[in-house]
């Protein structure tokens, strides 16, 4: 008897409470504007810190619609193995290298 008054129903997942009375918290909307073009709208609380960016669902940045642009980062290059080189020897000491090991892989071969 227990089973047919329960069917249907999904316990723990679904709440009996109507929304009806329930008063929602004032927000506002902000606009952000992504690089390709598009729009994001986003509603917010009033209370709440509004963030300077956010992502577009095309993966891409949106700022802030008159808002404050955020400063741009340093970026830093990314160092090769020839810069790390170059910070350690000197190119006369490079090429005296390279003399050296050309002499002993030429006597390797003809021995």
């Amino acid at each position: 008897m227990a089973d047919r008054a329960l069917r249907g129903m999904r316990l723990g997942t679904q709440s009996m409470e109507t929304a009806s009375n329930a008063e929602l918290a004032a927000r506002t909307e902000y606009h952000y504007d992504c690089p390709n073009g598009h729009i994001v709208t986003m509603p917010f609380s009033v209370e709440a810190d509004v963030p300077l960016s956010w992502e577009c669902h095309c993966g891409a940045l949106a700022l802030l619609r008159d808002g404050i642009q955020p400063e741009p980062k340093d970026v830093k290059t990314q160092r090769t193995h020839w810069d790390m080189l170059l910070e350690r020897r000197t190119i006369p000491e490079l090429e005296e290298l390279l003399a050296e090991r050309l002499v002993l892989l030429r006597a390797g071969r003809r021995g």
